[in-house]
């Protein structure tokens, strides 16, 4: 993504387009891997080194507020940044604490049959999404 894009993706979320939030949105498209606070932090400290890391955290929260990112949090708790907004699940490595993104449109529909037989009382489902966990296998 663009420099152009990402100034294009934070006006269309009306959000003040600032150095701080370009250099943060392009971290994560840079890592492009369900990147950590800490790995976006480590990766703008070069260039930007006046961004702090409440600085950081506040965009990110901002981010996830405008429906830019959305937040996925591992089994160890770990919170992570999800940049890919259509619908998708993810498959995590507990050994690596590697996430990958996994689109099965079959699995959707299985899933989305199952909750339309299967109503749970007093509540509307609004966004199914799974988190598998295992250990990707060595070569």
């Amino acid at each position: 993504m663009t420099t152009s894009e990402i100034i294009e993706r934070l006006k269309q979320n009306k959000l003040r387009v600032t150095p701080q939030r370009v250099a943060i949105f392009e971290a994560i498209y840079k890592l492009n891997n369900h990147p950590t606070a800490e790995n976006i932090i480590n990766n703008i400290k070069n260039n930007h080194p006046y961004i702090s890391q409440g600085t950081v955290y506040k965009v990110l929260d901002s981010f996830v507020e405008s429906n830019l990112l959305k937040k996925v949090k591992t089994e160890n708790g770990v919170m992570r940044y999800d940049h890919v907004l259509s619908a998708h699940h993810h498959i995590y490595c507990q050994e690596t604490d590697r996430i990958e993104d996994y689109v099965d449109d079959e699995l959707d529909k299985i899933i989305h049959q199952y909750f339309k037989k299967k109503k749970i009382n007093n509540f509307q489902i609004k966004d199914i999404k799974l988190q598998i966990s295992g250990t990707f296998k060595t070569k």
